[in-house]
């Protein structure tokens, strides 16, 4: 049996207060070219659907269409809520989709919902579960103590008696470790503090694959087959040199999974360049199809660029940031906060000389020391 797995859609995300709607359709119909090609008998969807709680009305039109397109396909679609999604608004009309062979998990219920598929080899369960926390567990355990993630997802797991004579497959939507060992992670996702919403991968035996959301880089963790699909588009700079895909899983007999990655190619990709300013818009002007991109640039140059941002938006339309890397911004840090020496015995135009050194790496020339001369002195320093 084959399963294409997915996750972290985050549909309606803006990046550096850019919509990203249009890149999401399109990568949503990368998708389904997939889905034609490999012609799965299930998606796995496993969380952050949508970027917010509270999505907009242009994202519901996407993910209709995509269920829509999906439905067509005669394809059963699992889904589970994840920690950006709405329990309760993902769970509209689910009970009415069910018929279309769409099964959506948006609230923990008290037990993991289970659908059942068949192949030549026998059945095939699929258990969801939904982004939980403990206080979302705890309700139904009353007799327990469930003080953690991990303690609230294994008195899940443990109440889903589940037979593992049979082939096993669990959607899921929580931050899994393996011993001290911890997943790649990017910018773009949500992390708490102080490691509290740590499971270790130890708690999924049951499960032949565990089809993972939640961490936007596609990775194994504690064995190949726990597995984050990662998000098909990325969503940060700290993502640019991500290989985004969909995981394609062949169930084949109990205890054999086979896994490969299916390409996805972006509208626009997310990258950076670096160098003078001058050297970058040459680039840019010589590659029109790159510069149509995400764009971060690092300026490199050591003089101070006029408009930076307007020179490089001519030719890159969809520059999302700049950062300068020079031999001022290069210095060590603790130059840049603190003055050598006793400051109570030092004026304020030498503390200020000090200043202008770690911030430029050159002294004032005496234009520059004359008007901040007259500056304090004005002021009365």
């Amino acid at each position: 049996m084959k399963l294409i797995h997915i996750a972290d859609l985050h549909i309606g995300k803006r990046v550096n207060e850019m919509s990203l709607l249009e890149d999401q359709s399109h990568i949503l119909q990368q998708i389904l070219r997939v889905v034609d090609e490999v012609k799965p008998a299930g998606i796995l969807l496993a969380g952050d659907i949508y970027d917010k709680s509270v999505p907009t009305g242009e994202a519901v039109e996407i993910l209709d269409d995509f269920l829509t397109a999906l439905a067509s396909r005669d394809i059963t679609l699992f889904m589970v809520s994840g920690n950006h999604d709405s329990p309760e608004r993902l769970n509209f009309g689910s009970r009415i989709m069910e018929k279309n062979h769409v099964h959506i998990a948006g609230t923990y219920s008290g037990k993991l919902r289970k659908i059942t598929l068949e192949d030549d080899l026998g059945p095939v369960n699929i258990y969801l579960l939904p982004f939980i926390k403990p206080a979302m567990v705890n309700p139904y355990f009353p007799d327990a103590v469930l003080e953690t993630y991990e303690d609230a997802l294994r008195a899940a797991v443990k109440s889903a008696d589940v037979d593992e004579s049979q082939r096993n497959v669990l959607v899921a939507h929580q931050f899994i470790i393996s011993g001290g060992q911890l997943p790649q992670q990017s910018d773009s996702e949500t992390i708490t503090v102080g490691g509290l919403d740590n499971i270790d991968a130890s708690a999924f035996a049951a499960f032949d694959y565990v089809a993972l959301g939640h961490l936007h880089g596609p990775q194994s963790i504690g064995r190949e087959t726990v597995r984050y699909a990662g998000s098909p588009l990325k969503y940060s700079f700290s993502e640019a040199h991500h290989h985004k895909s969909v995981t394609v899983l062949t169930l084949k007999e109990k205890g054999t999974v086979e896994i490969e990655a299916a390409a996805l190619i972006p509208l626009r990709d997310m990258i950076e360049i670096k160098g003078p300013i001058a050297e970058l818009v040459r680039q840019g002007e010589e590659l029109p199809e790159k510069s149509q991109d995400y764009i971060r640039a690092i300026i490199t140059d050591e003089n101070d660029i006029y408009d930076a941002i307007g020179q490089l938006r001519q030719v890159y339309p969809n520059i999302m940031r700049i950062d300068f890397e020079n031999s001022r911004t290069r210095q060590n840090l603790d130059s840049r906060t603190a003055a050598s020496g006793d400051i109570t015995l030092k004026s304020p135009m030498e503390l200020f000389e000090e200043f202008y050194l770690n911030q430029n790496n050159s002294e004032m020339n005496p234009a520059q020391r004359g008007i901040m001369e007259e500056v304090f002195k004005q002021a009365g320093s």
